[in-house]
């Protein structure tokens, strides 16, 4: 077993009164914290991608819904709950892709029922349980994850997918975290076009925890692949298919491919809390399109003649994916067996 270490980073902070949140579009030149203390700011720093990664929407969320209970509760009378209602769908609306954030939601939603004495209490008890949880299942997957890598001499990640974007440990990341751990593998990360969390934000985090790593440009990969240097790309997740079909960050589609080309293994690593029960296949899960102007240079912004397409997401059929980790167990080659057994649990 490897003995883990709370990452230093931590992108969520909870006061006791308000949620800190780690301010991901500046790094790594400003370390800044926002503090909000309703759930409209919440969705907003959400949207913005103040705060970004599935699991950790999912828990900045959970604790927006207790910033708008302590808000409406008791000041807003009898009324209080409907008031939590329209802010908990304010934030459910602040992402669609990321099936944590609604399964979040759910989660409070379901806590909060017949809570007419102190429903703070029961809100705040369940949002640091998503929290507490989220960081176990990552320490699960560092550890399943790291099973599966013995001998690896190389790895490939991208986006970013460590304490930034969980409660405090990570998901791919968490397992090469595990894996490094356990023996020294050579770590490389992707820079991740258009917002660069692989460049900001993953080498940033790994070397604040004293990892090496060695950053590449996108484009890179396929001649990296083809060196050798790599037996395995791990990503993470923002929804999961019944069928194995994963939705993640733009890139990880043309990856797989290019990993099947280059006979590289190919993992995934998300908690349950991912995987999308009310859906067969990756045909079904929402792409978010973002704005022109975070891909299109300033200078084309009012240029009738040149415009952006801006897909946050793609999705990597079953068949290009070695195995899906998560806290209840891996699923290996997920074309053949599906990811429904884990919810059945």
């Amino acid at each position: 077993m490897t003995k883990h270490t709370q990452s230093g980073v931590q992108a969520l902070q909870w006061t006791g009164h308000s949620l800190n949140v780690l301010d991901q579009r500046v790094l790594p030149e400003k370390i800044e914290f926002d503090e909000y203390t309703d759930a409209l700011g919440v969705a907003e720093a959400i949207t913005t991608m103040r705060v970004r990664g599935a699991p950790a929407i999912g828990i900045a969320a959970a604790y927006g819904v207790v910033l708008s209970v302590q808000q409406h509760f008791p000041r807003a009378g009898a009324n209080w709950q409907q008031y939590v209602l329209a802010d908990i769908e304010t934030l459910a609306q602040s992402r669609p892709t990321a099936v944590n954030l609604f399964w979040a939601l759910g989660l409070m939603k379901a806590a909060l029922v017949g809570q007419q004495q102190n429903p703070l209490l029961a809100a705040l008890a369940c949002a640091e349980k998503i929290h507490a949880d989220d960081i176990e299942a990552n320490y699960k997957m560092g550890e399943l994850g790291a099973e599966l890598l013995v001998n690896t001499k190389g790895i490939l990640t991208h986006c970013n997918t460590g304490a930034l974007a969980t409660g405090g440990y990570g998901t791919a990341l968490g397992v090469i975290r595990s894996a490094y751990a356990r023996d020294t593998v050579k770590i490389y990360a992707g820079e991740t076009r258009p917002w660069l969390q692989g460049q900001r934000l993953t080498v940033w985090e790994l070397a604040q925890d004293k990892i090496p790593v060695t950053l590449i440009a996108d484009s890179a990969a396929a001649w990296l692949m083809k060196s050798g240097e790599i037996d395995w790309v791990i990503v993470g997740a923002d929804r999961i298919a019944l069928n194995g079909d994963v939705a993640n960050k733009i890139g990880t589609y043309s990856l797989a491919v290019l990993a099947k080309q280059h006979h590289v293994k190919f993992m995934v690593v998300a908690p349950t809390s991912t995987i999308d029960g009310a859906i067969e296949s990756g045909k079904q899960i929402e792409i978010e399109q973002r704005q022109q102007s975070e891909l299109l240079p300033a200078c084309y912004h009012n240029n009738s003649y040149v415009s952006a397409w801006n897909p946050v997401f793609d999705v990597t059929p079953a068949e290009l994916i070695s195995a899906i980790v998560t806290e209840k167990g891996l699923v290996e080659s997920p074309a053949h067996n599906g990811v429904g057994k884990l919810l059945a649990d």
